[in-house]
């Protein structure tokens, strides 16, 4: 690991009534990934709207998304970013561990931070996904932060 600060950031997305990931990190072979902070926000228009489950899971397969560019955070130096990301799930990928599961209202965000020194641990190879069910519909926006 050298110390390179990234976050992968997702435009506004539909997030079907359906488990639908919304954000996949992909570990480089033999790059390790420390993930430090998660979150994800709603902009539903219910009150009275159903939770929203949230899970970050390990995911042992890519399933259907689009490409998405991490970014350096701060940028400071010229290294390449190892770390590959994708989005908006058209085919699931399949699902591995849960490592977190939160419910969120539907007119809401969240945001995990790692308490020191215990960050998710990314393999080198592997993936973390940010995956929703909800009840009715909405628009969400997930980010994850890491360092690689």
């Amino acid at each position: 690991m050298a110390g390179i600060r990234a976050v992968a950031q997702t435009a506004a997305i539909t997030t079907g009534t359906s488990a639908k990931t919304l954000l996949q990190l992909v570990a480089a072979t033999n790059t390790r990934v420390l993930v430090d902070e998660w979150s994800v926000s709603f902009n539903g228009v219910s009150p009275a709207g159903e939770p929203i489950k949230v899970d970050i899971l390990r995911q042992t397969t890519a399933g259907t998304m689009s490409s998405l560019t991490p970014v350096k955070d701060p940028d400071l130096g010229s290294e390449t970013l190892q770390t590959t990301a994708q989005h908006t799930s058209s085919s699931e990928p399949t699902a591995g561990d849960i490592l977190h599961t939160e419910y969120i209202h539907p007119q809401q965000g969240y945001t995990w931070q790692a308490r020191f020194a215990e960050p998710i641990v990314v393999n080198g190879g592997a993936r973390l996904g940010l995956r929703v069910t909800a009840a009715a519909s909405v628009s969400a926006v997930a980010r994850l932060r890491f360092e690689e």
